[in-house]
C-alpha cells in the first residue's frame, strides 16, 4: 500500500514516541499520530509524509487503550497544552521514564545508567504558577462551537492548537491553573472586547492587545498579572489594571511589558508597574523568594522544591566547597544551596534576573551566593580558583559546544545536571561521560498531561568516583 497526504488509515498504535505522538507502522512505514496512546485502534488522516515516516492527525478512537480516561477539558485533543489529558496518570509516568531510558541508549549510547522511578507531582490539574495567554483576531473555535455559529467578535484569548502557530483557542479556563487565573482570563476578555482597541495581528503585526501572563504564588495564594502589549497606552491599561486590582483581592500587582518587536514573545523591551509593588512573594523549603514577570521560576512551585531537594542531595556538600551554579536564573538553586557550602557562585546573562537573584539573596541573608551577569562562555574564563561543584541546569538546547568544552576542562570532582529536554541531555552526558560516571538519574514530573518530564543526574569525576 503507497501512504499519501491525506489518505486516512486505520492503525493500532503501539508505542508512545517522544514529543507525546503514539507511533504505529504500516506496511513499515512508521507513522506518529497526535492523540493516539498505545493500545488504541484508531482512524487517522495522514498530514505529512517523509520517506521514513509519517505524521496523522487522530479522526476517531476505534478501540481504545485501556489506559485511556475521559478528559475534563473541553480543549482536550484541540490544545496545545495538554497532549496525556485522556491518559491514566500512572501511565504518564511510565511513558515518561521510558523517554529519558530510550535517550539514554539511543542518543547518548548509554546503557545500564541507573534511572530511577518518576517523582510524580502532588498536584496534577492547578499545579502552574504561570500561564501565557495570547489574544488573536481570528479565534479558532472548537467544532461545536463553530457548527453552532459562536461569534467571537474577531477577539479570542487562549492557547495555542497542537503543532500550531497561528491558531488561538479562545478559552474561558485551563485547568492547569487554580481558579482565580479563569476568572482573571475572563475578566481581561471582556474587558478587552469592551474597548473596542484592536487586538495584535500576528501575520501584519498590527494590533494593541498581544498577550496575558498570569503568574501565582502557591505559598501566599497571589497573583502577578502581566499585560504585554505593542505599545504604550496607559489610558487603557491602567482603568484595566485598577479594575482587576479591587475585584479580585489576590492580586499583588499588575503590570504592562511593552513588546514592539515582531517576535512572539511574552515579555517586553520595557515594563511599567500599573499598582503594586512588580512582584509576588514565594517560598521553596525554608527560603523567599521575589518574583518578577519575567523571572525564571520552575512552573510547578511544589515540584521545584523536590527538584531543588534532589540537587542538594546528588551535590553531597558538606560545607567546604564552592559550588558554581550555570543559568542560574533569579539564584532560587543557589539560595537553596547555601546553607550546605562555603561559597555559591550563580552565572546567568539576562540582567532582570540577576538583579531578582540579588533581592533573594539578601531576602534569605544569603551573603555566601555571589551572582556574575554575563555570558558564560565569556565568564567561565576568569572563574577562579576551581570550584568543587558544578551545577547545570540548561535551557531546552542543552549546553553550548564551547561551554561543555570549558567544563570538561575544569574536571571538577561531581556534577549535578538538570533537564527538561532528555535529547540534549543525553547528548551532552554522553560528552562528558568520557571523565564522569553517570551514577544516576532522578526523573521528577512538573508537568501531567504533557509529555514534558523534569530530570537530576548525578556525575562524578571518573578517577574521584
Amino acid at each position: 500500500m503507497r501512504i499519501r497526504k491525506t489518505d486516512v488509515v486505520e492503525l493500532w498504535v503501539d508505542k508512545m514516541a517522544y514529543g507525546g505522538l503514539g507511533l504505529a507502522r504500516l506496511d513499515g512505514l512508521v507513522i506518529f499520530v497526535r492523540g493516539a496512546f498505545p493500545g488504541d485502534r484508531v482512524m487517522a488522516r495522514i498530514v505529512k509524509k517523509k520517506k521514513d515516516y509519517a505524521l496523522a492527525d487522530l479522526l476517531e478512537v476505534i478501540d481504545p487503550s485501556p489506559d485511556r480516561v475521559s478528559a475534563p477539558c473541553p480543549y482536550s485533543g484541540y490544545c496545545g497544552g495538554c497532549d496525556f489529558q485522556a491518559l491514566k496518570y500512572e501511565r504518564q509516568l511510565e511513558y515518561k521514564k521510558e523517554q529519558i531510558k530510550e535517550s539514554m541508549e539511543r542518543i547518548g549510547s548509554l546503557a545500564g545508567i541507573p534511572i530511577h522511578d518518576v517523582i510524580p507531582s502532588e498536584r496534577i490539574y492547578g499545579y502552574r504558577n504561570k500561564m501565557e495567554f495570547s489574544f488573536s483576531n481570528r479565534p479558532w473555535l472548537l467544532p461545536e462551537e463553530y457548527a453552532k455559529g459562536k461569534d467571537m467578535g474577531g477577539i479570542g484569548l487562549g492557547l495555542h492548537v497542537g503543532g500550531s502557530f497561528y491558531k488561538i483557542i479562545d478559552m474561558d479556563a485551563c485547568l492547569l491553573q487554580q481558579d482565580t487565573g479563569n476568572l482573571i482570563l475572563r475578566e481581561i476578555k471582556r474587558y478587552v472586547r469592551d474597548s473596542g482597541v484592536p487586538v495584535y495581528d500576528i501575520k501584519n503585526h498590527k494590533g494593541f492587545w498581544r498577550f496575558l501572563v498570569l503568574r501565582y504564588s502557591t505559598t501566599y495564594d497571589e497573583w502577578l498579572v502581566n499585560l504585554v502589549t505593542a505599545e504604550e497606552n496607559r489610558g487603557l491599561v491602567i482603568p484595566l489594571a485598577q479594575a482587576l486590582y479591587h475585584r479580585f483581592e489576590r492580586i499583588r500587582t499588575v503590570v504592562n511589558n511593552i513588546n514592539t518587536r515582531k517576535a512572539a514573545v511574552a515579555s517586553g523591551e520595557r515594563e511599567i508597574i500599573l499598582s503594586g509593588d512588580g512582584f509576588i512573594r514565594e517560598r521553596i523549603g525554608p527560603y523567599e523568594l521575589q518574583v518578577s514577570a519575567n523571572s525564571f521560576l520552575q512552573t510547578n512551585t511544589i515540584g521545584a522544591g523536590i527538584i531543588y531537594g534532589k540537587i542538594l542531595e546528588f551535590a553531597e556538600l558538606e560545607g567546604s566547597e564552592t559550588v558554581l551554579d550555570l543559568y542560574c536564573g533569579i539564584g532560587t538553586i543557589p539560595i537553596f544551596l547555601s546553607g550546605k557550602a562555603r561559597e555559591v557562585i550563580g552565572m546567568e546573562i539576562v540582567e532582570s534576573a540577576v538583579l531578582d537573584a540579588n533581592r533573594n539573596r539578601e531576602l534569605n541573608n544569603a551573603w555566601n551566593c555571589h551572582f556574575v551577569l554575563g555570558d558564560i562562555r565569556e565568564k567561565l574564563l576568569g572563574i577562579e580558583p576551581n570550584p568543587d561543584v558544578i551545577i547545570i541546569d540548561p535551557p531546552r538546547a542543552g549546553i553550548h559546544k564551547d561551554i561543555m568544552k570549558h567544563i570538561m576542562s575544569m574536571a571538577v570532582e561531581r556534577i549535578v545536571y538538570v533537564s527538561c529536554n532528555p535529547a540534549t541531555m543525553a547528548r551532552d552526558i554522553a560528552r562528558m561521560s568520557e571523565k564522569y560516571v553517570i551514577k544516576e538519574i532522578q526523573p521528577v514530573d512538573l508537568f501531567p498531561h504533557t509529555y514534558h518530564i523534569e530530570a537530576v543526574a548525578k556525575m562524578a569525576l571518573r578517577n574521584a568516583a
